[in-house]
């Protein structure tokens, strides 16, 4: 079984909200509660923008530019600071590794996900999930990504496992789902929040929790 990582494995909508406290007391200065709540939504549109965009100082610019701070972050300076803190920011749910290491104990488990080496590997570390995957493959490490069929082929030759015989778990319904059908291997949308699917992509499956994973391991 192979795994996305950020809003699959890992909840990365609470790693940016982390993130967005610690510019907050890094550069800026008795900020009201309400301005505290409007800075935050506007951060979160901000970081949606950029996602899948591995150059992320638009984003501080951006709410820089909206909400002058008291110290600015310099130009050159706001993505070394994004790749040192980031990562810091996720945690891991109990619940997720006790559910992927009880699927680990019948089969083999991968992480497919698209990013920078970098801030990828950083996640992996800061929540130990090297500890509990096979086989990780990182986009900016091979050369490709996802929805590109051959990064989920690259993951069956190095776990030696034919395409009908893998499922891969992922929340984004066209790189993931629709990349990994691409390589022949059914995909099961995480789709936690409920959203409509608006693409001629069929998921092999959809669940909404990840406890409901236990059912396709046979």
């Amino acid at each position: 079984m192979l795994f996305d990582l950020d809003d699959t494995l890992l909840n990365r909508d609470h790693a940016v909200d982390n993130l967005f406290f610690m510019i907050l007391e890094e550069c800026y200065e008795d900020v009201k509660h309400s301005a505290r709540i409007e800075m935050l939504e506007k951060f979160r549109v901000y970081d949606k923008r950029s996602y899948g965009n591995g150059d992320k100082t638009k984003v501080l610019e951006s709410l820089f530019d909206e909400f002058p701070p008291k110290y600015r972050l310099p130009h050159t300076d706001i993505q070394d600071f994004w790749n040192n803190h980031f990562p810091h920011c996720f945690s891991i749910n109990q619940n997720t590794i006790n559910i992927v290491n009880t699927i680990k104990r019948q089969v083999k488990v991968g992480i497919i996900t698209n990013g920078s080496t970098q801030r990828q590997n950083a996640k992996i570390l800061q929540t130990d999930l090297n500890h509990c995957f096979d086989i990780i493959i990182i986009s900016e490490e091979v050369g490709f990504s996802k929805p590109d069929k051959r990064i989920f082929e690259l993951a069956l030759n190095k776990m030696n496992v034919q395409p009908e015989a893998a499922l891969f778990v992922g929340d984004d319904i066209e790189r993931d789902i629709g990349g990994c059908q691409n390589a022949n291997i059914k995909g099961i949308w995480f789709n936690p929040h409920l959203y409509k699917n608006d693409t001629a992509i069929k998921p092999y499956a959809e669940i909404h929790s990840f406890d409901s994973l236990l059912r396709y391991i046979k």
